[in-house]
């Protein structure tokens, strides 16, 4: 059975940290990419950062970029979303996600569409207060 679990979500001030965790089982882990999405309420789910396992190449959008850390380790099938310097605006339901596209291929746009990722866990909220 494939499971994709998060952990690590919660409320922070402004200004605090978080780490998520992404535990995948069930598949073969160095054969795809996780990415971590995150929708707040009334808002589309939009991808956040990304990595692919076989070569630790990653992605950041420019939202995150400078302050969330994506990183792995293979040995656990974990990934871990490292997030400082929270504000309100990265208040949301936190999700990681498995794409079978890896390599160059993941970086060619599919690392940001939702339809690129084939499993997917049930979420962590994060809420960052002011």
């Amino acid at each position: 059975e494939v499971q994709l679990v998060e952990s690590g979500g919660g409320l922070v001030q402004t200004g605090g940290s978080l780490r998520l965790s992404c535990a995948a089982s069930g598949f073969v882990f160095a054969d795809y990419a996780i990415g971590w999405f995150r929708q707040a309420p009334g808002k589309e789910r939009e991808g956040g950062s990304g990595i692919t396992i076989s070569d630790g190449l990653r992605y950041y959008t420019d939202s995150v970029k400078g302050r969330f850390t994506i990183s792995s380790d293979n040995a656990k099938n974990t990934v871990y979303l490292q997030m400082n310097s929270l504000t309100p605006e990265d208040t949301a339901v936190y999700y990681c996600a498995a794409s079978p596209y890896t390599g160059s291929y993941y970086y060619r746009g599919w690392e940001k569409c939702t339809d690129g990722y084939r499993f997917w866990g049930q979420g962590t909220q994060v809420t960052v207060s002011s």
